[in-house]
């Protein structure tokens, strides 16, 4: 399920500024909050999962996307105010969510997608009961969103002065508390492995997009990676093909983690890369070297393969057989590797996504009047690379891509 509607509402993540009462040294948006979240809440639930708990992934990955749909509505109402909304004047807290929700049902085509919709935010009102199988999940997204938000804090504390922070830093300890049994928030707090890694990934949120030419909103690799992985998992909804679970979940952690290269490369643009026919491999050779040299130490052993998993051939449908990745047709991954063992992948809507992401960037930027060759140039490569009835994994992404633009 996805349309200009739904794609243009989840772009306002990236202009939704964060902290605004507070010195910022750089932009912190909602779409950069996100997506740090969803890192943190993949390391603290891998890390609970390798503890023996289940984690209902599938129910956290939407929750994520909820979460953001309903701060976009709210934009920057601070947390504090919404806790004693939903404390002391519960109705009124009620009656709020109820808007929320009447301001997105007429963009959703998906009723079952609406439907979870609702139930959710019925579950973070306490009006729903959460089932016993996602309250881990829950509560690890809870605590990635609380760390999340600590992390932002230590990042402009240092240009702030002592006084206007001291309320603040006690209320983020207090939110911590409740989570001090995650095994992955203790090791985080205290510097370990999990926060090595993290602080490694956070580069990708001080790297810019399109850095060659100015550009509105501004958008950083990192919420470009969330708003990746959220496009792809709304586009596998379009497919109209029933995904097991691990494709799904496939799909979107490989969306999230397409660009985690960049976070010890640093962005090398399309054009550089295609200067030479070789390019384009060496480069990925390079890439690969790196990331082997100085991230895969910083990773838990038990999820290095699957991370390396979602970054190797990242847009190739392919499946993962006999120990080794192996490319495969859109009619193979759903007629004969949808099932789980075979750890499914959508590569090429995963490609039709950051194609997507890129369009937008540049088409919104152009449309607010702030252009250049640059932008001109690559919304209208976008728009060349996907004609009209170019059809991918399901998805008619020549009819999407000028219904986004139009």
């Amino acid at each position: 399920m996805i349309n200009q509607q739904i794609a243009l509402k989840l772009f306002e993540g990236f202009s939704i500024q964060r902290w605004t009462d507070l010195v910022r040294p750089f932009d912190l948006v909602e779409m950069d909050k996100a997506a740090e979240k969803m890192v943190l809440a993949y390391i603290i639930g891998k890390i609970e999962e390798n503890e023996g708990k289940f984690i209902d992934w599938t129910w956290m990955i939407y929750a994520s996307l909820f979460d953001l749909l309903k701060k976009i509505s709210l934009c920057d109402i601070k947390a504090p105010v919404l806790t004693m909304l939903r404390e002391e004047f519960s109705q009124e807290y009620l009656k709020l969510n109820e808007w929320v929700l009447n301001q997105y049902e007429p963009l959703f085509k998906d009723e079952e997608l609406f439907s979870m919709f609702s139930n959710y935010v019925g579950q973070k009102a306490g009006s729903i009961e959460i089932p016993e199988k996602t309250k881990t999940a829950f509560r690890v997204l809870r605590a990635a969103d609380k760390f999340a938000n600590l992390r932002e804090f230590q990042m402009f504390s240092v240009v702030n002065e002592p006084f206007r922070l001291e309320n603040i830093y006690k209320d983020l300890q207090s939110d911590l508390q409740e989570f001090m049994d995650l095994k992955g928030v203790q090791q985080l707090l205290t510097h370990q492995r999990p926060y090595e890694f993290l602080i490694k990934i956070e580069q990708l949120r001080f790297q810019v997009r399109w850095n060659q030419t100015p550009r509105v909103p501004k958008t950083t690799v990192l919420g470009h990676c969330y708003f990746v992985a959220i496009l792809t998992l709304l586009m596998c909804r379009s497919s109209n093909v029933k995904m097991c679970p691990e494709r799904i979940l496939n799909n979107f952690w490989t969306g999230l983690f397409h660009d985690l290269p960049e976070a010890v490369t640093r962005d090398i643009i399309s054009p550089v890369k295609q200067a030479t026919d070789e390019l384009p491999n060496i480069v990925k050779k390079i890439e690969d070297a790196i990331v082997s040299k100085e991230l895969v130490p910083l990773m838990e052993s038990f999820y290095i393969d699957e991370i390396m998993y979602f970054t190797s051939d990242e847009f190739t449908n392919r499946i993962y057989i006999d120990g080794q990745s192996k490319e495969v047709t859109w009619e193979e991954l759903n007629e004969k590797y949808n099932k789980v063992q075979y750890k499914p992948v959508d590569g090429r809507i995963v490609r039709v996504a950051d194609h997507i992401s890129a369009l937008m960037e540049a088409d919104i930027s152009i449309k607010h009047g702030i252009t250049s060759i640059h932008l001109a140039h690559g919304r209208e490569s976008m728009l060349e690379n996907y004609p009209i009835g170019n059809i991918i994994n399901g998805i008619d992404v020549g009819k999407l891509f000028r219904e986004i633009v139009r």
